[in-house]
Order: C-alpha cells, then sequence, then structure tokens
C-alpha cells in the first residue's frame, strides 16, 4: 500500500494553483471541471507519476474552523521534503512568501513553515 493522494483545502483553486505551480515549483497534474469547482492536483516535477496533491476547494461548514484552529496554532496542514531547507527558504522568501517559522534545526531534521496564501501553513521539511 502507498499513498496516492494527499489534499489541502484552499480558499481559492485558481489562486492555489498559481501559487503551487509558478511559486512552489510543482506542476498540474489534473484540471477536471466539477461543478462549480475542479478537481485539481499538483505533482512533485522530479516524480510526476508520484503522489498527486489535490487543490480542494473549502466549501464544506466544517473547512473553516478547522483551517483557522490549525493556523491559529501554527500547525501545518501539511509537509513537504526538500533537498535544502535553508536554500528553499532563501528561494521562497525571494519570491514573496510569509514564513512564519524560519528554518529551525532539531537534532537532524531541519524545518520551516510557510503561509500558502490560500489558508494554509506549510510544512518543509529535510533529514531523518
Amino acid at each position: 500500500m502507498k499513498i496516492h493522494l494527499t489534499s489541502v483545502f484552499v480558499d481559492d483553486q485558481a489562486k492555489a494553483l498559481h501559487f503551487y505551480t509558478d511559486v512552489l515549483g510543482f506542476v498540474k497534474k489534473h484540471d477536471v471541471p466539477v461543478g462549480e469547482a475542479r478537481w485539481l492536483t499538483v505533482v512533485s516535477p522530479e516524480d510526476p507519476d508520484g503522489t498527486e496533491l489535490l487543490l480542494e476547494p473549502s466549501g464544506h461548514p466544517a473547512v473553516q474552523p478547522y483551517k483557522d484552529a490549525l493556523v491559529q496554532d501554527g500547525i501545518p496542514a501539511t509537509s513537504f521534503a526538500v533537498d535544502d531547507v535553508r536554500a528553499e527558504f532563501d528561494r521562497l522568501r525571494g519570491l514573496g512568501v510569509h514564513f512564519t517559522q524560519e528554518p529551525l534545526e532539531m537534532g537532524q531534521v531541519t524545518t520551516a513553515v510557510f503561509d500558502d496564501t490560500c489558508g494554509n501553513l506549510i510544512q518543509i521539511v529535510h533529514g531523518a
């Protein structure tokens, strides 16, 4: 068994697609109209057949209180692996990304947390 698909709830799918592709560097995999929303997924360009990230609309009434609570407590909605947290932090900050946690070394693991502009905190991580 392996993870095929995971998701983040986003406030605006078009805005999310721009951020996740043009800023973070993911590649659009699926974009299928589903009523007023879209089945919109992105993948890593390094693994185009790997795990897909669904940019899921935040329309369900339970989503906003959930997202607000996570952000208020500083809890990332998901985590992405990178080769070098400091380099990715510098690259993203140079593109105007707002970080809520600068690179933090915790033993063999380094993390940083940023705002995805769509209502989520996202962690980048490198290490064990």
